[in-house]
């Protein structure tokens, strides 16, 4: 097989069937194996051969026997009775002992040779393959996965996933392949995975396209191994329980410090300072009072109830501390502490050892090793970074703090709102599965964002992610995909990062749509949050200069997406407002025309227009804070220049952009096709990407760049097709106010 057995720890006891009961195996499950004849000796071997008719292929046959052309034990195109022979008595030389018979094949044709296989990922489970085949399968890699159970549809997904996915279509005068005969060699092996968990690993290579189009496995290894234990699981978590972590009455800062920038004075600073308007109590049996406030030894001092406790003292001290929180009736704790499973095998026992004591007193832990948590409809900003980004749609969760405020942080600026945010350290007890349960019941919550670097339960992951992205898009950055950053974050989180590759084609199947950078999290979020989801990938483009038509036309071919051409009825009706000059093409090239009726006109035409499903409109907004900088450098050296006058075409710029972001969102809602624009500059107030209009459905949403206008819209169309794949119903599509 291609991925690497390195994940899979102590290696448990295996056994092989040989090809010919491999293939027996997967006949069964509608593996379209050869025919071919398994016999004891030389002279049966030449009798087979005689049946099927030459040429014939010959392989030693042996449970033991893997490996077989490097061996020498496979031996092509015989194409007579003493060519039998003389190849049954070479194989008989090489293979020794362990020979216990022959496998006598017909000699099937075909250039085309690919693999399919199966197996189980310590993490996720049975994994199903499919990919380029023979001697390319290690050196080029070209393969598609996909977690078991596996539907058609998805199987269908993994053919077109290939890099050589052409080779499946007509090939150098070639048949295309029987595409249903592999999606059942797919299915069938997803089946055998539920069915035998006892099968370690299967490798079908090559599964051979004949010049026809057929498909026929030539070879293929079962191998057997022990049943895999089941891996102990954390119980989910209540959600009205971490709902509280994020909306609570009462607070209690358990190490609460007046020492300006530690972390005990951070963090209840931040949260009376953000507006909170819950009970705040400090607790530290050193101090009486800190800021100007009351001081407890302890939380069992504490007047009325307590729902949170945020913990900061040394680790060493935090086991101590959970006999009072019982006492105290305390069931939720927000961990900041560091000093537990991510520093060593001392701080995981550690950490285990909390757990199994918060767990036995009834107390939920976020953390430890977390950055807190924020919720801005609740003004509860439980954050080590004073930020604050305003109340929105966008859920988040970081499994690093610092990658989380950094992103909040961009949020605030660029007007993307935040639902709710918390940094999950080293998941001890609460998890990104259980904050997506929570989020897919929360109705306020439209789009989720996680920064991951491992999870605790793959399958879980995989399933709460699938359920949760049916309702809501879920956009994921995947931390730890080098070999450098895989050791990085197990010393960040205490855990061990899944294999890539396989956690890729979870989300995939999933439905998760991948970030690739910090900043497409937000940029995506922007989009799912803010616009209504394309119907396909047919894309107009309107844009102010024909260069960035240029770009953004290669960009969308990049992406998968189409643009297609202007029909004459749309060219007919832009025609009276352009010059003569201009492209008739799609893009429509406004030409730089400074009449301001025109964008608002042209963008009318082409959301009417039923053959396009989106579309893209770059340099209109953001066009004021140019003028701005033209207006100071006139007013710098040109004395006839009237401040007043310029100050009139200032606001009336300003005036304009407010009204063209409103027309954007009035067409949006009209047509139900998203709107996605590209700034011509931006800085200061312009860095925004979410225009906020008249607390509308949607948002005016304009990027810094067309790369990432079009890679939103890209990935929306990903999701869209995935929600088609999955059947779920277009009303039940988007966000929903």
């Amino acid at each position: 097989m291609t991925h690497d057995d390195s994940r899979r720890g102590e290696a448990p006891t295996r056994a092989a069937l040989s090809e010919a009961d491999s293939k027996k195996l997967l006949a069964e499950y509608g593996v379209p194996v050869v025919r071919e004849i398994s016999v004891a000796d030389r002279n049966q071997a030449v009798e087979a051969a005689a049946e099927l008719g030459y040429p014939v292929v010959l392989k030693g046959l042996g449970a033991k026997l893997t490996h077989k052309t490097e061996k020498g034990l496979v031996h092509l195109g015989l194409s007579s009775r003493d060519a039998v022979l003389t190849a049954a008595d070479e194989i008989q030389k090489a293979a020794g002992a362990d020979l216990e018979g022959f496998l006598v094949q017909p000699q099937i044709q075909g250039q085309r040779e690919f693999v399919v296989g199966l197996f189980r990922d310590p993490q996720f489970g049975p994994v199903i393959m499919f990919g380029l085949g023979g001697i390319f399968t290690e050196a080029l890699k070209d393969t598609a996965l996909r977690l078991a159970p596996l539907s058609e549809a998805e199987a269908e997904v993994m053919l077109d996933e290939l890099e050589s996915s052409s080779m499946l279509g007509t090939f150098r005068g070639q048949a295309p392949a029987d595409r249903p005969a592999i999606i059942q060699a797919l299915t069938g092996l997803s089946r055998l995975a539920l069915d035998r968990p006892d099968v370690a690993e299967i490798d079908v290579n090559p599964l051979k396209i004949t010049p026809d189009g057929q498909v026929v496995a030539v070879d293929a290894l079962v191998i057997l191994g022990d049943t895999p234990p089941a891996a102990r699981k954390r119980p989910p978590v209540d959600v009205s329980e971490v709902r509280v972590l994020f909306h609570p009455r009462s607070v209690a800062f358990v190490g609460a410090s007046g020492v300006f920038r530690k972390w005990g004075h951070l963090l209840f600073t931040n949260v009376l300072a953000g507006g909170y308007e819950g009970e705040v109590h400090l607790v530290n049996p050193k101090a009486d009072t800190i800021a100007g406030r009351k001081v407890y030894k302890s939380v069992t001092d504490i007047p009325g109830e307590v729902d949170v406790a945020v913990v900061t003292v040394p680790a060493a001290l935090v086991l101590g501390l959970l006999p009072e929180f019982q006492a105290k009736g305390i069931k939720r704790v927000i961990l900041i502490t560091s000093g537990f499973a991510e520093v060593g095998p001392e701080g995981r026992a550690l950490e285990e050892q909390l757990v199994a004591e918060a767990s036995s007193r009834g107390i939920l832990i976020l953390g430890p090793n977390t950055m807190g948590t924020c919720n801005p409809y609740h003004k509860f900003y439980c954050l080590g970074s004073h930020v604050r980004p305003h109340p929105g749609p966008t859920a988040f969760v970081s499994q690093s703090g610092n990658m989380g405020v950094q992103l909040l942080s961009f949020a605030e600026s660029h007007g993307i709102g935040i639902r709710s945010f918390a940094g999950s350290g080293n998941e001890a007890m609460l998890t990104i599965e259980d904050a997506l349960d929570t989020f897919a019941v929360d109705d306020l919550t439209m789009t989720v964002l996680l920064y991951i670097e491992s999870v605790k339960d793959g399958r879980r992951f995989f399933e709460s992610a699938r359920r949760v992205s049916k309702r809501k898009p879920i956009v994921v950055l995947k931390g730890g995909r080098t070999k450098a950053g895989t050791k990085a974050a197990a010393s960040h989180t205490g855990a061990l990062a899944s294999d890539n590759r396989v956690f890729d084609a979870a989300c995939r199947q999933a439905g998760i749509i991948l970030a690739d950078h910090p900043t497409d999290l937000l940029d995506l979020s922007a989009a799912f949050s803010s616009l209504p989801l394309p119907k396909s990938r047919r894309v107009a483009i309107m844009t102010l200069g024909g260069g960035w038509g240029v770009i953004t036309s290669d960009l969308c071919e990049r992406y998968g997406l189409e643009l297609p051409n202007l029909p004459d009825d749309i060219i007919k009706a832009i025609d009276p407002l352009l010059p003569p000059f201009w492209s008739r093409a799609n893009p429509v090239d406004l030409v730089g025309d400074t009449n301001l009726e025109v964008p608002l006109k042209v963008m009318e035409i082409l959301m009417a227009w039923d053959g396009c499903d989106a579309v893209i409109n770059l340099g209109i907004w953001g066009r004021k804070l140019g003028l701005k900088k033209m207006i100071e450098s006139t007013l710098k050296v040109d004395p006839d220049a009237k401040p007043e006058e310029m100050s009139e075409i200032y606001k009336a710029m300003v005036d304009y952009e407010h009204i063209y972001a409103n027309h954007l969102v009035g067409l949006m809602q009209q047509h139900h096709k998203p709107i996605l624009g590209v700034s011509l500059v931006s800085g200061g107030e312009d860095d925004k990407i979410v225009i906020d209009v008249d607390e509308s459905k949607y948002k005016g949403v304009f990027y810094s760049t067309p790369e990432r206008a079009v890679k939103a819209l890209a990935e929306m169309c990903v999701y869209n097709h995935w929600l088609d794949r999955e059947g779920v119903p277009p009303e039940k599509r988007g966000f929903r106010r």
